[in-house]
């Protein structure tokens, strides 16, 4: 299988989790490629739902073209299941979120749900969490302090630039990317996160900071996974 029948096997199997719900309920939805795979595999179903929360702009823009009905946070006491990606996780269902640049977004909705589902392929799995970039958005203001700080940990920073994918937008590659929010991202490489939970709150505390792209308070319940031999569940 290559990475897009991956990402759809695990999108069709999420379907399949969520319809187990009871009809007319709202359904929490992430970002990315995986879950717009996840997105269209539910399609045909929209109706057994009430409606669903988004975590992005781009994800909005999805659900609105199937004819999802798209609510307000806000408008929204709690949900069921929040459905959604990771860049990396861990065995204890800790993950890195952010790489597209909704983490702020994803972890609210995440908060909202009584159980989260991640959807990924294998690759994502890992022994300690650290090897992708954790991602930490920022209000720009607070670039200088906030990379003096995350320096600290011993990574690399760096500021994520926009790419072409954002040109739609207004964005050039020379520009910094910029959030749904409004924020700019920091990129942390080189890390070895041996306590997720410990990291979050310690990253949290800076200055400046909107969110640190460790989902580890907001970790995963269930994770689907896909490999070239099949698909996997795993509760946590």
């Amino acid at each position: 299988m290559n990475q897009d029948q991956l990402k759809q096997l695990v999108g069709e199997a999420a379907r399949d989790e969520v319809l187990k719900l009871p009809a007319g309920q709202v359904l929490g939805i992430g970002t990315g490629s995986t879950v717009n795979y996840f997105i269209d595999a539910l399609a045909p179903h929209k109706a057994h739902f009430f409606g669903t929360v988004s975590s992005s702009n781009a994800t909005t823009e999805r659900l609105l073209k199937h004819g999802f009905k798209v609510l307000d946070p806000n408008d929204v006491q709690e949900l069921p299941v929040y459905v959604d990606g990771a860049d990396e996780i861990d065995p204890a269902g800790h993950m890195i979120k952010g790489g597209g640049g909704a983490l702020t977004r994803e972890k609210i909705i995440a908060s909202m749900a009584k159980q989260f589902i991640c959807i990924c392929d294998a690759s994502k799995q890992v022994p300690v969490l650290g090897n992708f970039a954790l991602p930490v958005e920022i209000i720009p203001l607070s670039k200088g302090i906030v990379a003096q700080e995350l320096a600290k940990l011993g990574g690399t920073i760096s500021l994520r630039v926009a790419k072409e994918t954002n040109l739609d937008l207004g964005q050039t590659p020379s520009q910094p990317f910029v959030t749904d929010n409004g924020g700019w991202i920091l990129d942390v490489s080189g890390l070895q996160i041996a306590n997720p939970l410990a990291l979050e709150a310690q990253v949290n505390q800076i200055a400046g900071v909107i969110t640190v792209g460790l989902f580890a308070k907001e970790k995963a319940d269930i994770l689907l996974v896909s490999n070239p031999s099949g698909l996997s569940r795993v509760t946590f």
